[in-house]
C-alpha cells in the first residue's frame, strides 16, 4: 500500500504581484477587469497618479485610507474642496501626503465635471483609445510589457488638453493595464483570460 501525498497544483501568476497577499488578491480579483463606470474609472485614474514615482504595492495598502479620505472618490464633492481640506488632507498619515497631488485630484474631478457638462462620459472618452475593445496581449515576460505605448501617449495628451494633471504617459498605461483596457497579463498566468 502506498502512501500518496495529493498536492495542490501551484497557480501561476504574473510575477510582479508576488510578494504579499493584498498584491496577490489585487492581481487575481481586479487588475485587468474591464471597467465600464465612469466613477470606479476616475478613482482608478486618481490613485494611478498617487502612485507616480512610488510603487502600486505603497497605493494599494492606503487604497481604503483614500477612499475615506477623499469623500468616495465622488467627483462632485471633491470638485468644491477648499484650502481647509487640502490642509486636513496633507496632515493625513492614511494617504501620500503630496500637495501637487492632492491638488490634481481636485482639478481632475473638476475636468471630469467638465467632460460630463459637455455630454462626454468618462468611460467613452477614455475607452476611445482603445476602440471601446480591450487589447489582447500575448506577452511571455515582463520584459515584453512597455512602459507606454501609442494609445496611452494618445490618451495623456488628450486628457491633458481638457485639464487632467498626473496623467503622463505612463501613468496612463498602468490605468489601461489596470482598467483592462488591454490585457496585460502574461500567457502562462491563470488571468490571461480575464479581459476576452
Amino acid at each position: 500500500m502506498t502512501n500518496e501525498t495529493t498536492t495542490e497544483p501551484s497557480i501561476k501568476r504574473c510575477p510582479w504581484c508576488e510578494g504579499f497577499e493584498l498584491y496577490r488578491h489585487y492581481h487575481d480579483t481586479e487588475w485587468g477587469v474591464p471597467i465600464r463606470d465612469d466613477r470606479t474609472l476616475f478613482e482608478l485614474l486618481i490613485l494611478e497618479g498617487a502612485q507616480a514615482g512610488l510603487s502600486w504595492a505603497t497605493v494599494l495598502k492606503k487604497r481604503e485610507n483614500y477612499r475615506q479620505a477623499f469623500d468616495g472618490f465622488v467627483p462632485e464633492i471633491i470638485a468644491k474642496y477648499d484650502e481647509n481640506k487640502i490642509a486636513e488632507l496633507l496632515s493625513n498619515p492614511g494617504i501620500i501626503r503630496n500637495k501637487l497631488k492632492i491638488v490634481s485630484t481636485i482639478t481632475n474631478a473638476r475636468s471630469y465635471l467638465n467632460l460630463q457638462l459637455q455630454g462626454q462620459s468618462f468611460s467613452h472618452f477614455v475607452w476611445q483609445f482603445v476602440k471601446h475593445e480591450t487589447f489582447q496581449n500575448k506577452r511571455t515576460l515582463m520584459t515584453d510589457v512597455p512602459a507606454k505605448t501609442a494609445e496611452s501617449d494618445a490618451m495623456s495628451k488628450a486628457l491633458l488638453d481638457v485639464g487632467f494633471k498626473f496623467v503622463g504617459s505612463t501613468i496612463c498605461y498602468a490605468f489601461m493595464q489596470a482598467s483592462g483596457m488591454v490585457n496585460d497579463h502574461l500567457v502562462d498566468c491563470h488571468r490571461h483570460s480575464v479581459g476576452r
